[in-house]
């Protein structure tokens, strides 16, 4: 008698599980790490791809490392939708996230980006940014390990029209 797909599931997780070795923490990973020059990978020598890159890196650099979300409406379109859980839509409402709910302050825009960067990917109006993340977990050796975090915006016209990462509400990542 074959089980039915439903009950098949968790049977087959189980043994993918098992047999792949997903039971207990990874001990020998690799580090996530960024690259040694972030700035150098928001270029591109097709103008479009490297227009889009610069619309990501003045949202990584300027918004979310430096904190000017007074210059939001350069790089955010109005109705900017967010696929992030923890933002609702629209440029004034990703502004009063950060503002008024995470409290951001501006600090000095820096010359070059100092968030740590593992690549930056542009096709089409799309540019994903990766970075490193660390996470704190007691049963990993040395107390953590790390895995990567990604930004993905669509670019129209000069400005991000649109949004996703992987947050879980609540969630803030510790990037490097």
């Amino acid at each position: 008698m074959m089980a039915s797909p439903v009950t098949a599931r968790p049977l087959l997780a189980a043994l993918l599980f098992g047999v792949i070795g997903f039971s207990a923490p990874a001990m020998a990973q690799d580090a996530v790490t960024g690259a040694a020059n972030a700035d150098a990978l928001f270029t591109s020598p097709d103008p479009t791809l490297h227009a889009n890159k610069q619309v990501a890196y003045h949202i990584v650099r300027d918004l979310l490392e430096a904190g000017h979300w007074d210059k939001a409406d350069q790089f955010l379109a109005k109705d900017y939708i967010q696929h992030n859980p923890n933002a609702a839509n629209g440029r004034d409402a990703v502004v009063r996230y950060f503002t008024e709910i995470l409290k951001v302050t501006p600090k000095p825009i820096p010359d070059r980006i100092k968030t740590k960067i593992v690549s930056v990917t542009a096709e089409g109006d799309l540019v994903v940014v990766t970075y490193p993340r660390r996470v704190t977990d007691a049963s990993v050796p040395g107390g953590g390990y790390t895995t990567a975090w990604f930004d993905m915006w669509r670019i129209v016209d000069g400005k991000a029209v649109e949004h996703w990462d992987p947050a879980l509400l609540r969630e803030a990542p510790e990037l490097q």
